[in-house]
């Protein structure tokens, strides 16, 4: 198999070096979660802030950002409560949920993979996203933006979110692996 071709920043549509602040009214953070067993639910947070600095050579570039735990949002008011409750997320004493990576990795042309720390109710475990780099734009406002898409699936218990109660035909309430995906906008800054 052939070594994937890594090009410098701002050579075939990758972005300019430099710190892109994440548009947080245009990034998601969505994730699917088994419920009853048959089915699947979905919900979403809001992030809070965050950004991507791209380094002039790709692999050396760095993520970080920050999600709001408080704004669970699965379509459902007394679900979501329950899941800013202790039971869950524990929103009242950790508000927070944040990534930091800690290394890139070439997967295929424009896909890579990013690992990094996911901290969690102050548990931090390391996690791996596929990551696609959608493209770059100059924007209607005079700014240059880059797009973003990652995925990955997580265990909750890794991270201490153990809540469950078994059915009687077997099975549990909510499934244990997570599907996070994240959509994300950012803002080259001057």
């Amino acid at each position: 198999m052939a070594a994937v071709q890594i090009p410098q920043a701002g050579e075939l549509g990758l972005p300019t070096t430099g710190t892109y602040a994440l548009d947080t009214t245009h990034t998601d953070v969505s994730f699917t979660a088994r419920h009853l067993m048959v089915t699947k639910v979905r919900g979403r947070f809001a992030v809070s802030g965050g950004e991507v600095t791209i380094a002039e050579n790709p692999l050396e570039s760095s993520v970080v950002a920050t999600i709001d735990v408080a704004s669970v949002n699965s379509g459902e008011t007394g679900r979501d409560e329950h899941l800013r409750s202790a039971d869950f997320f524990d929103a009242e004493h950790y508000p927070t949920i944040t990534f930091r990576s800690t290394k890139v990795e070439a997967a295929s042309d424009g896909e890579y993979k990013l690992t990094g720390d996911l901290t969690i109710k102050d548990v931090t475990r390391p996690v791996t996203l596929d990551l696609e780099y959608l493209g770059t734009v100059a924007s209607p406002w005079g700014d240059q933006r880059a797009g973003f898409s990652a995925s990955t699936e997580i265990s909750r218990k890794d991270w201490g979110l153990e809540w469950n109660l078994a059915l009687e035909a077997g099975g549990v309430v909510v499934g244990d692996k997570i599907k996070l995906n994240i959509d994300a906008e950012t803002i080259l800054q001057k």
